[in-house]
């Protein structure tokens, strides 16, 4: 239920840009909410999407153990891929996602949004960015703990061996919400950041 909360179709409602569902690609996440031209409005939906999923997790593991937070990583990021009040049409999980990887080890949610923001400088595809930083998550996550098994990172770092599979999941979801642009971006159709569509 946390995961979902449709924050940016609220919150273009609260801030009177229309129904986000009419606007751009239809979807109800940041990038969507961006083409409306108010960037704060975008960034406050981002990091509210991506709250979501550090508390689920966070909240999850701290009252209920750590089986329970893996859990709850998967649950918060399927509720807002199909929100129930939504008519299960939700967003493509991104933000949730890197909210989730942030909580769990933020070295790898760290690296993830850089690979987002380092794709996205150098091919101005949003969709080509999320498809390769949730591609790089559990490998940036398998790294860590392999160089923690090695002893060239303190043990202190956060990440467990069953995050590389939650990581991994979770981006098979995300990518497998990206067909539609996996399927342009091919065709050489899809429009780039900045563009009206989708």
């Amino acid at each position: 239920f946390l995961g979902s909360v449709p924050f940016g179709l609220l919150l273009a409602k609260a801030f009177k840009l229309g129904d986000l569902r009419q606007i751009g690609s239809g979807n109800i996440g940041a990038t969507n909410v961006l083409r409306t031209g108010r960037k704060g409005v975008a960034l406050l939906t981002l990091l509210l999407d991506g709250g979501k999923g550090a508390a689920a997790y966070l909240i999850a593991n701290s009252m209920y153990g750590p089986d329970v937070g893996v859990i709850a990583c998967v649950a918060v990021v399927v509720g807002h891929l199909f929100p129930v009040w939504l008519k299960f049409r939700g967003g493509k999980g991104v933000a949730t996602t890197l909210g989730v990887l942030l909580a769990v080890s933020w070295p790898v949610g760290i690296a993830t949004c850089f690979t987002w923001l380092a794709t996205a400088a150098l091919f101005r595809f949003s969709s080509l960015a999320a498809i390769v930083a949730m591609i790089a998550a559990p490998i940036w996550l398998w790294l860590l703990l392999d160089l923690q098994r090695a002893g060239n990172l303190p043990p202190l770092w956060p990440g467990e061996p069953r995050h590389v599979e939650v990581a991994a999941l979770l981006s098979l979801l995300v990518i497998l919400r990206h067909y539609a642009n996996i399927r342009r971006l091919i065709a050489r159709t899809e429009p780039k950041i900045g563009n009206k569509a989708d």
